[in-house]
């Protein structure tokens, strides 16, 4: 494969693409050897694009597989396979992602006609925000990484202080990557770019897969927290202030901290900015994968030029006031949440409160969803069927991100069922769960639904209407039967538009607010501690430690990120409605 640059069109071409800008002769169309002997430049272009897309894709699959290998034979044989060898393999692949990002940023979108056009649905802001905010959070939980390793030095790694310095850099390097170029649409060195982007989201994705399943560090903070409730309660009291077990190879090391206060800061650092990370690994995916659809892709220039609508806080009442509601008594529960149940001797009353929060603001919020739905249905507005790579993922991310809350309440049903106790905690977190799953399903509707419909902003319906009269006066010579009928059609249109669409566009405002500051609040209490499905010991106990770990670092941050992507669909509707 070569990517080489056309000086001209070939002059077998029969037509050209409105994408394309006039002058060819900076354009750099794809080749590629098996479509050489293609008559059109522009199919040649088209098959050699395929082409390096399945490449690149089938690169990316071989080292998620690899990597995926490597992180089950740690799981089930942690002799053999290690989690340092696992972190080695991961280090290689940033390493390689470093030095792909920096000739990215140094070459190739410095040559000459480089980036020629910008996706201005890619990198939204709020995405870009969300990488900044989870990127810096994931710096310090490696630097609270960093300082546990270092204080139980005797029983750990040196090594280890490594990986975690090497984690900052690929951080860093890929978040101002993505600040600066997640517009591109690169127009040179197409194979190379979609291949160092295809590495670059599986060593994203195997990062976050092994942040879901590594479980060493959380066992042995548990490990610490069980002595210290035997030493409260007279139970065998350790010798040491605080002190952890932790496993090398076969033989097990009893590390000694040698100062609490420290430690708990680690401690409490590491397990609250844990998510954080998981969180950043997936924004980078979406985000990666959209400038990966972008590599090659020529705009047209009204493509550009279209212009979004501005947010602004007007014609909405109820939605602002409803929602508010619900986040300041989100935070206040939240608050009581945090100290009564996080304690060492958690309080039941904490998860009544917490489940009956949700109880009341889920239904609400699936009844406004509903509604929603049916308001875009009683619009009958044409379905918006233009090529459009962000709003496609924004959809597949959207569906996919639901699977996990979707999924741990499932499991957090059947161990509820299985267990079958009638207590009315038991009964409260099966509310809970169910509640969440077609709050999850409503909203998806609603959202994809709304994405797909073309808004038509307010003051459009009277440019149409002007310039259908501005076209009928210039054809008032032609025919003057023909004027009357598209006044009276513009008439009919306008009237239709003021009277029967109005009140549904100022609901839709109203629901969709509503919908994101509830969002809001529930991205904040899971992603800031508040874990009661881990917490309230009724899963865990039934699935063990290690099994209830993985389901719910798998769907926790899946959870969080839908919440957050969510938020981004639910503001696209409130400024287009």
């Amino acid at each position: 494969m070569s990517d080489k640059k056309a000086s001209r069109p070939c002059h077998h071409c029969k037509s050209r693409s409105t994408s394309v800008p006039t002058d060819t002769s900076i354009i750099h169309y794809e080749k590629f050897w098996l479509y050489r002997h293609c008559s059109s430049v522009q199919q040649r272009d088209q098959q050699a694009q395929k082409a390096g897309q399945l490449f690149s894709g089938l690169l990316a699959m071989n080292v998620v597989f690899l990597g995926s290998a490597f992180i089950s034979s740690m799981i089930f044989n942690n002799v053999a396979i290690t989690l340092a060898d696992v972190w080695i393999f991961l280090s290689i692949l940033k390493v390689l992602c470093l030095f792909w990002i920096i000739y990215y940023l140094v070459g190739t979108s410095r040559q000459p006609h480089a980036v020629l056009y910008r996706d201005t649905h890619a990198g939204a802001i709020w995405v870009r925000g969300s990488v900044l905010l989870f990127g810096s959070c994931s710096v310090l939980l490696n630097v609270f990484q960093i300082g546990y390793s270092s204080v139980l030095v005797q029983c750990k790694s040196k090594v280890e202080i490594l990986f975690p310095v090497i984690e900052i850099l690929f951080i860093c390097t890929q978040a101002y990557f993505l600040w600066h170029h997640s517009k591109d649409c690169i127009q040179v060195q197409h194979n190379f770019t979609r291949c160092g982007l295809m590495v670059t989201i599986a060593t994203n994705f195997l990062v976050w897969l092994l942040a879901v399943t590594n479980d060493t560090l959380h066992m042995e903070i548990e490990s610490q927290l069980r002595e210290v409730e035997r030493r409260f309660s007279g139970k065998a009291p350790p010798s040491h202030p605080h002190w952890c077990l932790a496993a090398t190879g076969n033989e097990t090391v009893l590390c000694i901290c040698p100062n609490t206060t420290i430690c708990r800061i680690f401690q409490k650092g590491y397990i609250l900015l844990y998510p954080f990370n998981t969180e950043y690994c997936l924004i980078c995916c979406s985000m990666l994968y959209v400038m990966w659809k972008n590599v090659g892709r020529r705009i047209s220039h009204h493509h550009n030029l279209d212009t979004k609508p501005k947010f602004k806080l007007h014609g909405v009442v109820f939605g602002p006031v409803l929602g508010a509601s619900a986040v300041i008594i989100g935070a206040c529960i939240f608050m009581i949440y945090q100290i009564q149940a996080t304690s060492l001797d958690p309080s039941r009353h904490a998860f009544v409160i917490y489940y009956s929060y949700y109880i009341v603001l889920l239904p609400l919020m699936c009844a406004g969803a509903v509604i929603g739905t049916i308001i875009h249905a009683l619009e009958k507005k044409e379905l918006d069927t233009v090529k459009n790579p962000t709003r496609s993922l924004d959809v597949v991310l959207l569906m996919g991100a639901s699977l996990g809350q979707i999924c741990v309440s499932y499991f957090s049903v059947v161990a509820l069922v299985a267990t079958n106790a009638r207590s009315m905690l038991n009964s409260l977190a099966m509310a809970y769960s169910v509640l969440l799953i077609f709050q999850n399903i409503t909203q998806n509707v609603f959202v994809i639904d709304g994405l797909h419909r073309r808004h038509t902003p307010p003051g459009k319906e009277e440019d149409t209407k002007e310039e259908q009269n501005q076209e009928a006066n210039s054809q008032r010579r032609i025919s003057v039967l023909e004027l009357g009928q598209e006044i009276r059609k513009a008439s009919l249109s306008y009237i239709h538009t003021y009277s029967h669409l109005s009140w549904k566009r100022r609901v839709l405002r109203e629901i969709s607010f509503f919908l994101v500051l509830c969002n809001i609040i529930l991205w904040v209490i899971p992603t800031f501690g508040a874990h009661p499905l881990f917490e309230n010991g009724m899963e865990r106990s039934f699935y063990g430690f290690s099994t209830w770990f993985v389901i719910v670092n798998f769907g926790l941050p899946l959870a969080v990120f839908y919440r957050m992507h969510s938020i981004g669909g639910l503001l696209e509707i409130y400024v287009t409605a």
